[in-house]
């Protein structure tokens, strides 16, 4: 299976915005997991364009509780 049918755009754009907002902040990977109540490993797959994991809606409404922002924030302004 292609790395491109892993996730797909909008997975891809969502997660690299939580990563940057998560480096921004200064939040590693191992502290963002404890702070989501998942392991270091799920946020490692989730980061990874190797593994089919993602975000979910519940994810993204902790994340912007944890990072000081909206949920919108991790979205893009248009459609991909």
């Amino acid at each position: 299976m292609s790395k491109a049918l892993l996730k797909s755009e909008i997975d891809i754009y969502v997660i690299n915005k939580v990563r940057e907002l998560r480096t921004v902040a200064g939040i590693s990977q191992a502290d963002l997991a404890l702070a989501l109540d998942l392991s270091v490993g799920f946020i490692g797959h989730i980061e990874s364009t190797k593994y089919r994991a993602k975000y979910n809606l519940s994810h993204l409404n902790k994340l912007a509780k944890i990072l000081g922002c909206s949920i919108k924030d991790f979205l893009p302004d248009l459609p991909l």
